[in-house]
Formats: C-alpha cells, structure tokens, sequence
C-alpha cells in the first residue's frame, strides 16, 4: 500500500511540473483557433515557457509570472481561464505569509478583468461586482490550497513515520537475530548443565554405589550378593543414563507413582548400605506434575547419596508431605553432619544441583546441619497438579 502512494505522488509531482505548459500551450492553441495568428501572444508565450523554465522559484519568480499573466490576458481570455490557474498555484506555493494573498489577489483581478472585457464601471454596482469575484476566487484558492497544505504535511509526517517503522524494524531484526543467537547459546548451556546434573544423579551415583558393593565384596564372604548389587546398579545406572541422553524422565516414576517410586528407593538404599531407612507419606496423595515429581525423586536420591558417601549414618528417614499449595520432602539422618556455613553459597555438585532443580520450580531447599548431630535436608515446591 505505502508504495502505490509513493508511485501516485511521484506521478502527481510530474503532472504539477508539466501543469504550466500544458495549460500555456493549451491557451495558446485555442486563442489562435479563435483569435487567428498574434506574433506578439506567441511571442509572450514564448517568454512565459522560458520564465518557468529557467528562473529559479521564488519571489522575483512569482512576480515575473503575475505579470506575463497580464500581458497575456490581453492577448486572449483563454489565458485566464487556463494559465491564469498556475498564478494561483504558483503565488501560493512560493510565496510566504501575506504576499501569498498578494499573489492571489493580483491574478484573480487580472482575471476578472479579462472575463468582463475590461476595468469594471466606475459605479457602486459595478466596482462591487468585481471585489466580490475577485474576493470569491481568492477565498476559494486560500481554502482549496489550505487543504492542500494540510493533506501535503499529513503525507510528510506519514512519510516519517514509516521512515521510522522501517529503522525500528531494521533494529528489531537486528535484535531478534541477537536474541536467537543468545537463545541458542542459553539453550546448549541449559543442555550442558542438564546433562550434568542428569550424569551425575545416574551415573555418578551409580558408579558410586558400584565402587561400594565391590569394595565390601573384597572385605567379606558374602561377595556374591555384593557382586549381584553391582551389576544390578550398573544396569539400572546405563538404563537412566540412556533415558537422559533423550531427555525422558525417571524410569522409577514411570513403574509407579511418586510416593511408592521414593519407598522402592529407600528399601534399595538400605538393603546397599546397610543402614536402617525409613519412609512415610503425610496429606492427601495426589499426581503431581511431572517435573514436580522428578525434582522431588532426583533430590531425595541425592541426599541419600550424600548420607551414604558423607554422614557415616546409622538411621535415614524420609517424609513425603502433601499440602494445599506445596509438597515437602524432608529427609534426615544422624551421620556425622557440617557446619551448613561453609557449603551456603555453594557445596559440592550435588547440593549445587538440588538448589537448580528446586529452584527452577520456584520452591526452596533448606538444610540443617552441625557436625555429630546429622542433617535435615527439606525441599518444598509448588502443588502443580497433573495435567
């Protein structure tokens, strides 16, 4: 749409520059059709051509074109029913203030003369008549061109703001295709710092796990069972390990909903490390969402292992809480606990990875702790319920 105005306005600026001699040569034409041959009209005619063509837009301009106006004019009333209009024009466009009803007011009685035949009678009637077409055609050129005026600077300022849409355009492609490479760049970061975290919940915990039972193998009789355990977590180590490469959740959460996937996990721990755990479920069970879920199983898989690799415990216990707007998982031991102040503002990867889960959920992670009275660990997150 905009282009088409563009096309339409340069047309209509061609027409404006070959207004003028169209509408001369047209006078002439016709006063020679009517009037015969005149030497001296063509003669003016000619000198008008060259005054448009040549003198530069202005004052002097405008008065030179009033005047040949005139001395055509009496050549033939031709002129002043048609290049009589480009004095109208002309006076207005180039002329500024006052002395454009100057210019105006000078053709129109030029005009009028011509259309009468000559200067009106001097009587009452006869000068009124003439002020009153003089004034009527001024009136009509000083609105007409007001008009003009007005839709000329709404065509100018439609002008700039389109100048200014298309800079802000150019700026926001600038912007998006920043904002594209900075998602790109935050998109394999996250990936990068999810398949960290997702390495380390499975592998690293179950190459753990695997080192453990071997160790207790070689220090006991019973190294079958221990051997057992360990290809077991290194089964289900390479079975979670393949589910995080393609980004699907928990295989625990999939064989059974969350509080029974966090029982089976305690008894598992326990029967592993040798250590009594405890599981118990308070409120109204219900589907979570399953990223709630998931933070809620990785983060209490977590704090078992750091109860078996750190506290040296002797009893872990876990509570699944729901309530109206949050779960709660609180999981406690009586290992050799640590001052919470030195791991505040960031720990070891397992605690830096418990903060990101819960807190990418919007919920909290709070631990207590002091050295020889164990850890309290407790993660609340949003109730989002399934679907």
């Amino acid at each position: 749409m905009t282009g088409r105005l563009d096309r339409w306005e340069q047309l209509l600026e061609r027409q404006m520059a070959a207004a003028p001699y169209v509408l001369l040569a047209t006078s002439a034409v016709l006063s020679l059709l009517t009037d015969g041959r005149s030497w001296i009209m063509l003669g003016l005619a000619a000198s008008a051509a060259a005054w448009i063509w040549l003198v530069p837009r202005g004052a002097v301009y405008t008065a030179g074109l009033v005047v040949l106006i005139g001395a055509l004019c009496t050549q033939g009333m031709w002129f002043a029913s048609f290049f009589a209009f480009i004095g109208y024009i002309h006076s207005w466009y180039y002329l500024k203030g006052k002395w454009r009803f100057a210019g105006v007011t000078a053709t129109a009685a030029i005009s009028v003369v011509t259309y009468n035949g000559g200067l009106p009678d001097p009587t009452p009637s006869g000068i009124l008549a003439y002020l009153f077409f003089t004034g009527a055609i001024v009136a009509l050129v000083g609105l007409f061109s007001f008009v003009g005026e007005i839709t000329a600077e709404r065509s100018a300022e439609r002008k700039r703001m389109v100048t200014q849409l298309e800079a802000t355009m150019k700026e926001n492609a600038g912007l998006h295709a920043q904002l594209l490479v900075q998602a790109r760049e935050a998109g394999v970061l996250d990936e990068r710092q999810r398949m960290a975290a997702e390495i380390h919940d499975t592998l690293a915990q179950g190459l753990t796990g695997i080192i453990t039972q071997l160790q207790a193998a070689q220090r006991t009789e019973d190294w079958r069972r221990r051997v057992d355990n360990a290809v077991r977590l290194a089964r289900e180590s390479l079975a979670e390990a393949r589910r995080s490469v393609h980004a699907v959740g928990p295989g625990q959460l999939e064989a059974a909903p969350l509080p029974e996937a966090l029982r089976d996990v305690v008894i598992q721990w326990g029967e592993l490390n040798g250590v009594r755990a405890d599981f118990a479920t308070t409120g109204t069970v219900r589907p979570m969402h399953p990223e709630v879920e998931e933070t809620l199983l990785r983060t209490a898989q977590e704090a078992l292992a750091n109860a078996a690799k750190h506290a040296g415990a002797s009893r872990v216990g876990l509570t699944l809480s729901y309530m109206e707007d949050v779960v709660t998982l609180d999981v406690r031991d009586d290992g050799a606990g640590f001052d919470p102040e030195r791991v505040r503002d960031g720990g070891g990867f397992g605690l830096t990875s418990m903060r990101k889960r819960v807190s990418r959920l919007a919920g909290t992670l709070e631990i207590e702790s002091e050295p020889g009275v164990g850890t309290a660990i407790s993660a609340s997150v949003p109730a989002v319920a399934r679907g």
